[in-house]
């Protein structure tokens, strides 16, 4: 059984390396995918929004994640916590300050294994023009499966904990009984749904 199981085991990586090996670009789907973010609001709850259009390339041969690399773009506008004036206020020169800085990216500098389907990301963030470095800690990525249109597809998800003011993000207000209206540290979940599609047929 043990014997039965190993070889199963074995067979499933191979098929997983060799569906990758296929195609390692990937592109994110945008419509599969978002960049969550939580932050303590007046020091009694926690307040959630997302990043709704983010676009980015994983590339990855199969094999060795030491050669791995990711980019991914958020569009700062598409902000959504689902509260409209508090959206704008994200928007603005107080925050995000979408009219000058629109996107903000990240770019791995190095990707190693950090445990059964974990990894472990470092890399390069920038906000509002500053880039400073984070590390995420990656669950997946999943095995690589076919869709209904013959595109290969897997996914990830990223988590880290960033400091908001060492980005530029630093405004806030003191409450009048102690504590600040909007917490430092922001928690933020990358959730990616990755698709390979096959490569056009050459023209003769």
């Amino acid at each position: 059984m043990i014997h039965r199981t190993a070889l199963l085991v074995a067979a499933f990586a191979l098929l997983a390396s060799t569906l990758f090996a296929q195609a390692p670009a990937w592109q994110i789907d945008s419509a599969h995918s978002a960049a969550q973010f939580a932050v303590t609001h007046m020091m009694v709850s926690t307040v959630r929004g997302q990043f709704n259009k983010l676009t980015g390339t994983v590339n990855w041969d199969g094999k060795s994640f030491s050669s791995a690399s990711v980019e991914v773009v958020i569009d700062t506008a598409s902000v959504d916590t689902r509260e409209a004036k508090r959206d704008d206020h994200l928007r603005s020169a107080d925050f995000f300050d979408v009219a000058k800085f629109p996107t903000m990216t990240f770019k791995s500098t190095r990707i190693e294994p950090a445990g059964q389907g974990r990894l472990r990301m470092t890399g390069d963030m920038t906000m509002r023009g500053v880039t400073r470095p984070v590390v995420f800690e990656v669950s997946g990525p999943t095995p690589a499966i076919k869709d209904m249109g013959g595109n290969l597809r897997a996914g990830a998800s990223a988590t880290t904990t960033i400091n908001r003011k060492e980005f530029g993000l630093l405004w806030n207000r003191t409450l009048d009984a102690g504590g600040v209206v909007v917490g430092d540290e922001v928690t933020v979940t990358v959730d990616i749904e990755l698709v390979s599609r096959p490569a056009a047929p050459a023209t003769k």
